[in-house]
């Protein structure tokens, strides 16, 4: 089902467009453990089994949790099997999204990542920047990538990724570091990213976009509850499948914690949006 989306290289691989975000698997708030231990890890093994080959997590998630669950539940893992994790924040004992940026920190977290995923390096580490926890804001991000650069040499990190950065942070790693990928902020209502997204489709870098169905807030409107009306689909199919359609370097990484609705969102790699639909949910951001 989600081969119909096609695929996009990524870290070397070719990664189904239609991948899954670990984050939800969490407790409340993304802290703690989750509602229901067994319904997550049948979460995760449904997803493989579906064909998805592309999972994204951090070991701030939780913390530990999502990764200790992609452990149980997947190890030993599929030899088509990408795992992307993220680095450059930490939780507080309150549940805060803190930055931790010091080269001690993204070391920690780099070990923190093997040690629960149990994995001798890491495919994929996203510098998520913590300039603004709500979203990109300017600074320089040369000092972390640098750090994490140096732990690629180690051999601890395969390749290199970015998250929650500005067209103008992204080309000053690119001076640093190749990056495989950016992760932001974007759906069919946050379309900031609408010309990095070219850009990057033009230079052949992945773009993952997260909240792809808004996140805490969930996506609303009448545009879109009519087009999935008359396409006899869900609104989040088809916000999803418009993400697909959007450019040919989206990679989706849509949430859940449940089977069923894990296999709701899979349909969308099936389902083709018509013109006219195109242009109506295109009005909406």
């Amino acid at each position: 089902m989600i081969d119909k989306a096609g695929t996009f290289p990524l870290a070397g691989r070719s990664v189904k467009r239609m991948g899954y975000g670990a984050m939800q698997l969490a407790g409340p708030g993304v802290f703690g453990p989750p509602r229901d231990l067994d319904q997550a890890l049948a979460v995760l093994r449904a997803a493989i089994a579906a064909g998805v080959n592309h999972i994204d997590t951090s070991d701030f998630y939780g913390p530990h949790i999502t990764n200790r669950l992609i452990r149980e539940a997947l190890s030993p893992y599929p030899d088509d099997l990408l795992i992307v994790t993220k680095i450059g924040a930490r939780r507080g004992e309150d549940a805060a999204w803190l930055p931790a940026f010091e080269p001690d920190e993204l070391a920690r977290a780099v070990e923190d990542n093997l040690t629960n995923l149990g994995l001798e390096a890491l495919d994929v580490v996203n510098l998520r920047l913590m300039f603004d926890v709500h979203g990109p804001a300017e600074g320089s991000l040369a000092a972390p990538l640098k750090a994490i650069a140096d732990l690629q040499r180690q051999g601890l990190v395969r390749h290199i990724g970015l998250s929650n950065v500005t067209p103008a942070q992204f080309e000053e790693a690119r001076g640093i570091a190749r990056i495989v990928c950016v992760q932001n902020q974007y759906n069919l209502a946050h379309r900031q990213d609408d010309a990095l997204i070219d850009m990057l489709a033009t230079e052949g870098v992945a773009y993952v976009p997260f909240f792809p169905l808004g996140g805490f807030n969930p996506l609303q409107s009448l545009a879109l509850f009519h087009v999935a009306e008359r396409l006899s689909a869900t609104p989040m199919q088809v916000a999803l499948a418009w993400l697909l359609q959007r450019a040919p370097n989206i990679l989706l990484i849509p949430g859940t914690s449940s089977v069923a609705h894990l296999h709701e969102n899979l349909i969308a790699a099936s389902l083709t949006l018509p013109d006219d639909a195109v242009a109506e949910l295109n009005a909406i951001g």
